[in-house]
C-alpha cells in the first residue's frame, strides 16, 4: 500500500483534490471534526499521514511515505535526500525579502554590514545573503516574523509572500526575491526506483493531471 505525507495548512485542500482525481480519496483530512492524522483511502489502495509541512520530507527520507506534497521552500530550506518529480503548480507564493516601508533600504544590498535579518528560513536567507557578500546576521523566528523590523530588533526579514496583504497591513515592503515556491510531488529514491506497489503509475496519473491543468 502507498502511503502519501500530506501538508497541513494551504497546500492540503488542493492536494486532496489532486489526489481525488486519480480516484483516491482522503477528503476526511479536510472534516473539522476528524482528528485523525493517518486514513485510508476508501478503496484500500493507498493511506494518508498529515503532517506538518516542514515534516513532509523528513517523512519521505526516511521511507515512512512513499510520496510526498510539499512547497519548494520547505525544499530549499530543509535539503532532504528524496526526488523531487513533478512542478504541481499551486500554493504560489514566493520567498522575499522585506523591510518597513518607511526605511532608506531599496535594495537587498544596501542593507548594512553586520546588520540584522529575521527568518525562519535561516538556511536560505544565509546562503542568499552570503551569495551577495554581505554578512548578515540572521535571527531564527517561527512566528510573526514581521515584528522584527517593526520592533527594531531587525533591518529586515525572509519570508513567504503571497498577497502581500500582511506586509502592507504591518507597513513594510518587499524589496528583493529569493525565488518563487509552488507545491512539489516527492518521493523516496528507493522505492521510486524499485516501482514499489505501483508507485510509478500514481505518480505518472499526477504528472498527466498536472500537465493538463498547465495547459
Amino acid at each position: 500500500m502507498i502511503t502519501v505525507a500530506l501538508p497541513k495548512g494551504a497546500l492540503l485542500q488542493d492536494s486532496i483534490k489532486l489526489l481525488q482525481a486519480t480516484g483516491l480519496d482522503f477528503s476526511a483530512f479536510l472534516d473539522s471534526t476528524n482528528r485523525q492524522l493517518q486514513i485510508e483511502d476508501p478503496t484500500g489502495k493507498a493511506k494518508a499521514l498529515l503532517v506538518r509541512a516542514q515534516d513532509v520530507p523528513v517523512y519521505v527520507e526516511y521511507g515512512q511515505a512513499q510520496l510526498g506534497i510539499v512547497g519548494y521552500d520547505v525544499l530549499r530550506e530543509k535539503t532532504p535526500e528524496v526526488a523531487h518529480l513533478v512542478d504541481l503548480h499551486f500554493g504560489k507564493c514566493r520567498l522575499s525579502v522585506a523591510v518597513r516601508a518607511s526605511s532608506s533600504y531599496q535594495r537587498s544590498f544596501e542593507l548594512p554590514p553586520h546588520g540584522r535579518v529575521a527568518s525562519k528560513f535561516v538556511h536560505c536567507a544565509r546562503e542568499y545573503f552570503n551569495n551577495l557578500d554581505l554578512p548578515v546576521e540572521i535571527i531564527p523566528l517561527y512566528g510573526s516574523v514581521e515584528l522584527g523590523p517593526i520592533t527594531g530588533m531587525s533591518e529586515a526579514i525572509v519570508d513567504l509572500v503571497s498577497t502581500g496583504r500582511t506586509l502592507k497591513e504591518n507597513g513594510l515592503i518587499e524589496i528583493d526575491t529569493l525565488f518563487e515556491s509552488t507545491a512539489r510531488l516527492i518521493a523516496h529514491p528507493l522505492s521510486y526506483r524499485l516501482n514499489t506497489d505501483g508507485l510509478n503509475h500514481l505518480v505518472e496519473e499526477l504528472r498527466a493531471l498536472t500537465l493538463s491543468v498547465a495547459c
